[in-house]
């Protein structure tokens, strides 16, 4: 059986050198020696100034809306995972939705602009599948309308534009580093931010708001990373270059042999250095789409149909804010329906590759 990723596991000798570390310290969460590690670590490798480990992605997302005190209205984008929404709604804020561009599958500037009302105060923008934003038009929309702006940065880990860190816009970028990412520490996220300030706040938040045994100034939470995972973290960080190289020799592959086939659509890259998390492509119609999802599973391939339903025609809202959306959005109802990503990890081989291009084409 092969799934559309795989969860990137070290040599189990080389985990249980940091869990000797671990039982000799006796020391397994509450910012630890190994947490303090791979902080360091990470901060260097992704060339970023700030960064604040924490257990997972969505909880960093909640607690970037909470540390620069946005209410209201957020403008964001419906092709994305359930959870760049939720953070929105579980802030008590109103998502509005923008649509996509159509080549490289992000949140379109000019959409944003004209979904800008007297309530908007943010913008949660996804770099999609690890592809970057038009980071600096959106930089200007929000400097000339005073919103923040918070990248949600769960695929891009390790992306570079025009040779800077990607996480270096926005006010907050937030990474994941759940199992099914490029670099995981199992479950696991971050927060970077080139604010001295407010990476101090997202250290405190992260641990309740306590700033030592008698004072607390923050109503913060649990977000805190453990030893445990660091020590995921600290081992798969040693082999991420290679494993990023594997993925865009499997990536170009699959290019080689799609492009041949009439109908099909790839996403524009626009990073200058990918991780090349994802292998989304696009088919003429949904039906199409379906058809091949369907005979992949028979032949044992599990792809995903990454990013449908959008998240504006979740069940959470109203028939009425469905339809709206639905009318609204024309370009991301369009790539929902015909996308799907197929398998790309590491480890994935030149015949695995081969199996599914054929199989693509068989039916196409």
């Amino acid at each position: 059986m092969i799934f559309v990723t795989r969860t990137k596991l070290p040599p189990i000798h080389r985990y249980y050198k940091y869990l000797r570390q671990i039982w000799a310290s006796n020391w397994v969460t509450n910012n630890g020696q190994l947490v303090q590690e791979l902080e360091l670590k990470l901060r260097d490798y992704l060339k970023v100034y700030n960064l604040s480990l924490v257990t997972n992605a969505t909880i960093a997302l909640q607690m970037a809306i909470k540390s620069l005190k946005i209410e209201g209205e957020v403008i964001t984008t419906p092709f994305t995972f359930a959870a760049s929404t939720n953070v929105i709604l579980w802030e008590k804020m109103k998502p509005v939705f923008a649509d996509i561009d159509p080549e490289t599958f992000n949140i379109d500037p000019k959409d944003i602009e004209k979904k800008i009302t007297k309530d908007t105060r943010a913008i949660l923008a996804v770099h999609v599948y690890g592809n970057p934003c038009d980071v600096e038009r959106i930089e200007e929309i929000a400097q000339k309308h005073n919103l923040k702006v918070i990248y949600d940065a769960a695929h891009a880990f390790g992306v570079e534009y025009k040779n800077s860190s990607i996480l270096n816009y926005g006010d907050v970028s937030v990474l994941s580093f759940h199992a099914t990412k490029v670099f995981n520490t199992i479950e696991g996220g971050a927060l970077v931010s080139p604010n001295q300030e407010l990476d101090a706040k997202f250290r405190l938040l992260r641990n309740f708001g306590i700033v030592n045994e008698e004072k607390v100034i923050h109503p913060g939470i649990n977000a805190k990373m453990n030893e445990f995972q660091a020590a995921m973290g600290l081992c798969n960080l040693q082999t991420i270059n290679r494993d990023i190289r594997a993925r865009d020799k499997m990536y170009h592959l699959y290019i080689s042999g799609l492009s041949k086939i009439k109908g099909l659509k790839f996403q524009r890259l626009t990073a200058s250095r990918y991780n090349y998390s994802y292998m989304p492509v696009i088919f003429r119609d949904k039906k199409h789409r379906d058809l091949i999802y369907d005979r992949l599973k028979e032949n044992g391939i599990h792809a995903r149909k990454y990013f449908y339903p959008l998240t504006s025609s979740l069940d959470y809202f109203s028939q009425s804010e469905r339809t709206s959306h639905q009318n609204s959005l024309p370009v991301a109802v369009s790539i929902a329906d015909r996308v799907l990503c197929i398998p790309l990890f590491s480890e994935l081989t030149v015949e695995i590759v081969k199996k599914v291009v054929d199989l693509i084409a068989k039916y196409s």
